[in-house]
């Protein structure tokens, strides 16, 4: 008998998107594995789900319909047993008076959709959902509203502050919400967890690309199960709940290990907690794919093979110095150099480094490390961040006598790291003399390729930047289910390199402030980190309004009164005459 399954591979030929060559190799593969032959080429890679999921909507003709697109109430949950609804590849996505959205893997499965109309009692409109994602909701859904309810929540938490061996199996409510909670960000590529308590409400974020975005959390009831759970992961004491607590622990999905940090802080209406997803050493790659211009890749990867001496990554918190500085460690970590670093905390661990982490309760400061570590024969010595003047006198130290020192400096840019030091005890000959480079750096996001449209960006982002819309490749994402539909996926550095030229040791040694600084690095070519982002911004990686939002352009008449005489910043590359030159001020 010819089956369902057998249209859709016959209209996967006939739209030209499986070969029959494809559909016989399917066909012994889903014999051997014990799959359908249309699960079996998206197996084998040889045709996208997403695309046969199309293809069986048109043959069924109902329509497809993804999850990801819309809000979709996890209280559905009510209306179907998790058992039935697992069963059935079937999930009540939306109910509207009496009819009932039911999404499921195969809605010509007349059988179920009986079954289901008897069960909800109300009318039931099937659309099709591809399988994984319709899993993935029914696990994550069922995971965050299966919780105890009032009365029952003080034995969750007793539950999940149980021997961990009996809180493993994923089963438990609490357990599998916790774990949903875990998949979901690792999913997404967050950076971070935060689950914060309200008096009626639980809110779950994440910070996904530098910013938070809301997603459906568990109940207000699982709230102190919750905590209990990540404190048994993270081996905290459980009896504590006046105190801020800090742990870590590893979390495993999908294969992959990703060490978290969590913290825990008392809030008036229970435990706030963060969960910082940690990267790992896989996922530090390249200057280049981390949007390094071709220019600052070729100095930066020669600079730090230097023998000895000092180079600074600056920028505010969050903005990516950790992962260019981890980049560097990555290309010098060889067996023929001793690395060290000072950290607080660890967030990479990396194999053949020696990583310390900062203990300030016994005394483990950066600066008391430091001079530990100098005694451990180090090549490359790489300290989290300068923060106070011994630590920036004992690293400029460690600089001038054979070391190669990789540090991190909070300042705005790159020219602010020369008096920042000078603040910090360091003279000006030492500076010169340890000092090899400073990277300024900030993070744009990345425009999603996948829904990238051509856009013509609006006449006073045009005139800030002294640009025309034909003098680049802008465009801007219109939002679709691989980004979220926010437009954007992932992150792109903007950079600034200052050289330590000779015009600017001379400013150095004369005291001079940050402007002449900058102003002596740009005469001597340094490309400013604005032009980095416009440059960025006209090859389409990014978003003007991007560009503009991190890094501030002011006029040269309001740099000239601040600091009289100064000269022009350059204007954008080949745009037309400008009717007033630009300035960064971050």
């Amino acid at each position: 008998m010819v089956g369902h399954d057998d249209f859709v591979l016959a209209a996967l030929i006939e739209e030209g998107i499986a070969s029959k060559e494809a559909i016989d190799q399917a066909r012994k593969h889903a014999a051997q594995s014990d799959r359908s032959p249309s699960e079996a080429l998206s197996d084998l890679k040889l045709v996208d789900a997403r695309t046969i999921a199309l293809v069986r909507a048109q043959v069924a003709e109902y329509p497809f319909v993804d999850p990801a697109q819309f809000d979709v109430n996890f209280n559905n949950t009510k209306l179907l047993p998790r058992a039935t609804a697992e069963s059935l590849h079937a999930f009540p996505l939306f109910v509207v008076g009496d009819i009932a959205t039911i999404g499921m893997s195969n809605p010509l499965d007349l059988k179920a959709v009986d079954l289901l109309r008897s069960l909800l009692k109300i009318d039931v409109e099937p659309v099709l959902v591809e399988n994984g994602p319709l899993q993935t909701l029914t696990g994550r859904a069922y995971a965050l509203t299966a919780g105890p309810r009032q009365d029952n929540a003080q034995r969750a938490a007793e539950q999940a502050a149980a021997s961990d061996e009996a809180l493993t199996t994923g089963k438990e409510p609490v357990v599998a919400a916790v774990n949903q909670i875990m998949a979901q960000g690792i999913d997404l590529g967050a950076s971070d967890i935060h689950i914060g308590p309200d008096e009626r409400d639980l809110h779950l974020r994440y910070r996904v690309d530098g910013s938070l975005q809301v997603f459906k959390g568990p109940a207000i009831d699982m709230h102190s199960g919750l905590v209990q759970r990540l404190k048994v992961m993270a081996d905290l004491d459980l009896t504590q709940t006046r105190r801020p607590q800090v742990g870590k622990f590893r979390f495993v999905h999908n294969g992959r290990t990703v060490d978290d940090r969590l913290s825990l802080i008392p809030t008036d209406c229970g435990e706030n907690v963060v969960i910082r997803l940690l990267a790992s050493a896989a996922g530090i790659r390249g200057f280049a794919e981390l949007g390094f211009p071709p220019e600052h890749t070729a100095y930066f990867e020669d600079v730090i093979e230097s023998p000895y001496g000092m180079i600074l990554v600056t920028g505010p918190t969050g903005s990516g110095k950790t992962t260019t500085l981890y980049t560097a460690l990555k290309r010098l970590n060889t067996p023929d150099r001793n690395i060290m670093t000072i950290e607080d905390p660890v967030e990479i661990r990396m194999p053949l480094m020696r990583q310390v982490q900062v203990n300030t309760e016994i005394g483990m400061t950066f600066a008391g490390a430091l001079r530990s570590i100098l005694r451990q024969d180090p090549d490359v010595v790489f300290v989290g961040e300068i923060r106070d003047e011994e630590t920036a006198r004992i690293s400029v130290q460690a600089a001038l006598t054979g070391h190669l020192v990789l540090s991190s400096l909070h300042t705005n840019d790159a020219a602010g790291a020369i008096p920042r030091l000078r603040d910090l005890g360091v003279p000006p000959f030492a500076t010169n003399a340890a000092l090899l480079c400073v990277l300024a750096q900030r993070l744009v996001k990345r425009v999603c390729p996948d829904c990238a449209q051509p856009h013509t960006p609006e006449k006073i982002l045009l005139d800030k930047f002294n640009l025309r819309p034909e003098d680049g490749r802008f465009v801007r994402g219109a939002g679709c289910a691989r980004c979220a539909n926010q437009g954007s996926r992932g992150r792109v550095g903007m950079y600034e390199v200052l050289r330590l030229t000779p015009g600017v040791r001379r400013l150095v040694e004369k005291l001079a402030p940050a402007v002449d600084i900058r102003r002596a690095a740009i005469e001597d070519g340094m490309k400013e980190m604005w032009n980095d982002g416009l440059q960025k911004a006209r090859l389409g990686l990014t978003t003007l309004e991007e560009v503009s939002r991190v890094v501030a352009i002011q006029a040269t008449e309001d740099a000239q009164q601040a600091a009289p005489g100064a000269p022009a910043a350059p204007a954008a590359p080949a745009a037309p005459a400008a009717p007033a030159p630009l300035k960064v001020a971050a």
